[in-house]
């Protein structure tokens, strides 16, 4: 490895570490080389990521030995779980509890750990204005994270909390792009009314942990919060409007009406959606577009990620 610091990183062919790993490699005088984790080192994206240069180990976060193992030697670790993988908060906590005590047992140097706020914090369980979820939680993919920060924390990791955003690329992957409605007019939904979406490309999540790993330790012990833009659902229907060359209008509904979509998760989403709206000066305030961009030079505005990505936006 050249005498380079390694980073391990966790779901390395997925959005946030693959973006991590790509980053280390598109910095080769950097310091750092990416031991890419990877339950199939023989997929195709994994085998894409060794072509470039990553060093490409096989572990799994249901296995705390496969992750010791993965963890040994590196100096820095970048820790993900994947909820929507399985939509259960109680196996992301038994990951992430996973993940802490291979870093520990390692004795990783800097754990990045990418969470995201309990939100029980700002809307307790018996608060009835966001129904609670699975008996435990408002928004469970949120909560499941931000319970799990004391794994790392107790366990006395040194370790960056990184609080992440909407990723954008949810509309290219995930439906929630413009629509046409029965007179073919591009509307765009969300339950948001008129307050801000932070949000962020995926890729940027990636670069911006890489900022991180290579301010020596300086974020070590801290809770960060990243984004790219901070925009309401009329600008981003704007932006989207001159993207296209068509216009896109801005809809906003209510989050009951989110939950009662019907698909997977709606509920979740709904909730986060509402939390993202009632608590919109809170997050907003926790993801500095400035900070962000000191430990991304090149991270991207909507505006500059839409102009690249509109193609890949399904309209129809």
């Amino acid at each position: 490895m050249n005498g380079n610091k390694i980073i391990a990183v966790v779901g390395a062919t997925g959005a946030q570490g693959g973006g991590l790993v790509r980053a280390i490699l598109s910095d080769p005088e950097g310091g750092f080389s990416a031991r890419a984790l990877t339950r199939n080192p023989d997929s195709d994206k994994a085998k894409e990521l060794k072509s470039m240069g990553a060093e490409v180990v096989k572990a799994d976060v249901d296995s705390a030995d496969s992750l010791k193992e993965a963890f040994s030697g590196v100096y820095g670790a970048f820790c993900v779980t994947f909820f929507w993988d399985h939509f259960s908060p109680e196996k992301e906590m038994q990951h992430a509890k996973n993940m802490a005590e291979a870093a520990k047992s390692a004795n990783v140097k800097h754990v990045i750990w990418s969470t995201l706020e309990d939100t029980r914090k700002f809307i307790p369980l018996d608060d009835d204005r966001m129904p609670t979820l699975m008996e435990k939680y408002k928004v469970p993919h949120f909560d499941a994270k931000g319970e799990s920060n004391h794994f790392f924390t107790d366990l006395y990791i040194p370790t960056t909390l990184l609080h992440t955003s909407f990723y954008w690329e949810n509309m290219i992957f995930f439906g929630m792009g413009p629509k046409p409605d029965p007179n073919g007019t591009l509307v765009f939904t969300l339950p948001m009314g008129d307050q801000k979406l932070s949000g962020i490309a995926a890729e940027d999540i990636g670069k911006c942990a890489y900022g991180i790993f290579k301010k020596d330790g300086d974020y070590i012990g801290k809770t960060v919060g990243i984004a790219g833009d901070h925009q309401s659902g009329a600008e981003m229907a704007k932006s989207m409007t001159e993207a296209f060359g068509r216009e896109v209008k801005y809809q906003a509904i209510e989050p009951s009406v989110y939950r009662g979509l019907g698909f997977p998760g709606a509920d979740d989403l709904g909730n986060m959606f509402q939390f993202y709206h009632d608590f919109a000066d809170e997050f907003v305030e926790a993801r500095s577009l400035d900070f962000s961009r000191s430990i991304n030079p090149d991270l991207q505005s909507f505006d500059e990620w839409l102009n690249k990505n509109k193609d890949r936006i399904p309209l129809e």
